[in-house]
């Protein structure tokens, strides 16, 4: 069977690859190995960790506390079945409507694994089925690394996709690396009253974002029960009387009732037999790509977690729509991917970026002006509890033009969107004092933050 496109992966770069290229008016199929269509973003990432988040938020009562000062959930007894019904139906409904819209755009699904026999040609592996390519997209996505020496077959060890299997909450926790994901869930647990220990060789927390912003998640984060051991490593992980003990490079002994490895992820790309299509990849399976998101091969396309950071599901969609609009419109898409891509963070409280970090901008040289608008100042702030977020405005000092957005706090990853509007369009601080915003709103610290920012210039 011929295609115009062959896209690996059922994730959400590879559904917006296929979609896009069917509204192109082009023939594509769609070969995806899990039984239902979403990837790690719909089914063990994205969705589901950020449904668990908002469920346990409401379980414990955390934002009734933060309200009224006292605690209002009426199931401290919460079940795992409670924990998780929320996330599954979440999950089901997402899975539903992704098959309809694969269906409504006509999209050839075949399940299994894509394996390619040469570079325009991929076999549905344990089939007969043949597919013909003139292009083909890879957007498999990757996977938790499992250290070997961390002994997962141990039932109280987990990665990020086996946490979703849990059969209760622990008591105790113990979460190896301190990136997204591990920080993600160790706020997750804390909230539901787990005592979390996280254990990281760094010293500073999430040192993509602005310093300001991890230094105030990591004091949220220590409030709420997180306890860090930083420039830690894990000499040690074994079964002992009452869970998992794990020796600590530095000195010191956790018994806990469960470990989650987040130690990073690898690409999915090792059963695609990338050699036959000529395709190259480097560290942890990652393909390198040129702007256009084209391999060495050049009718060949990667998008997604296989090309390596940021590999957020909103990026990787980004990505997808740019590659198949360059590899079958390029005359009418002739833009190169935009650079302001927004950051979110899922942790308790929320993170967002988008654009320069202040480290970057004296790195840089750069003259800038920074402004702050702190959700206390703010009447929307109070009124839902939050008095220790705040959104960060910086400026270049010459002409005024926004760098950077950063922001930390409730909705925090909904507040970076107006300014990433405003950097779109090069905008300057005169766009923030011209606008009037609704009140009582977040978005009106854009003005604040704005105000201040011209004040200090």
């Amino acid at each position: 069977m011929k295609f115009d496109l062959i896209v690996l992966g059922g994730g959400p770069a590879g559904i917006v690859a296929a979609t896009t290229a069917s509204g192109l008016g082009k023939s594509v199929a769609l070969v995806d190995s899990d039984p239902e269509l979403g990837g790690a973003g719909a089914n063990t990432g994205t969705v589901p960790s950020k449904t668990l988040r908002e469920t346990a938020l409401a379980l414990s009562g955390m934002r009734s506390r933060n309200l009224y000062g006292v605690d209002l959930s009426l199931r401290r007894e919460a079940t795992v079945a409670d924990f998780l019904r929320h996330e599954r139906s979440v999950k089901a409904g997402l899975n539903h409507s992704l098959a309809c819209r694969m269906e409504a755009s006509k999209v050839g699904v075949y399940r299994g694994i894509g394996v390619f026999v040469d570079a325009h040609t991929v076999r549905i592996d344990g089939s007969d089925t043949v597919l013909e390519g003139e292009k083909i997209l890879i957007a498999t996505g990757s996977s938790p690394v499992r250290p070997a020496d961390v002994p997962f077959g141990l039932p109280e060890v987990y990665d990020s996709d086996t946490i979703l299997e849990l059969d209760r909450i622990p008591a105790s926790m113990a979460v190896i690396g301190a990136g997204v994901i591990g920080a993600e869930y160790a706020c997750t647990f804390a909230a539901l009253g787990t005592q979390v220990h996280v254990i990281d060789g760094r010293d500073v927390l999430l040192g993509f974002l602005d310093a300001e912003v991890s230094a105030a998640l990591k004091t949220a984060m220590e409030r709420n029960g997180v306890i860090f051991h930083w420039k830690n490593r894990c000499n040690c992980c074994e079964g002992a009387a009452g869970g998992v003990a794990l020796d600590l490079s530095e000195g010191g002994r956790l018994v806990v009732d469960a470990v989650l490895v987040a130690a990073g992820r690898k690409s999915n790309v090792e059963r695609l037999d990338l050699v036959a299509a000529g395709v190259t990849a480097g560290e942890r399976g990652q393909i390198t790509v040129d702007d256009r998101y084209c391999t060495n091969v050049p009718h060949i396309f990667a998008v997604g977690d296989v090309i390596g950071f940021p590999a957020l599901a909103s990026t990787s969609m980004d990505q997808a729509r740019r590659a198949v609009r360059h590899a079958f419109a390029p005359e009418l898409y002739p833009e190169r991917a935009s650079k302001l891509l927004p950051t979110g963070v899922y942790t308790i409280p929320e993170a967002s970026m988008i654009g320069e970090t202040e480290e970057a901008l004296q790195r840089d040289k750069v003259d800038y002006v920074a402004g702050r608008g702190h959700y206390r100042s703010s009447a929307r702030g109070r009124i839902i509890g939050d008095v220790d977020g705040f959104l960060k405005l910086l400026f270049r000092r010459s002409d005024m033009k926004l760098l950077g957005v950063h922001a930390i706090g409730e909705q925090a990853t909904e507040l970076v969107h107006i300014g990433l509007m405003a950097m779109l369009l090069e905008a300057s601080v005169e766009i923030f004092d011209e606008a009037c915003f609704n009140i009582p709103t977040l978005g009106q610290l854009y003005k604040v933050a704005a105000l201040d920012a011209a004040g200090a210039r």
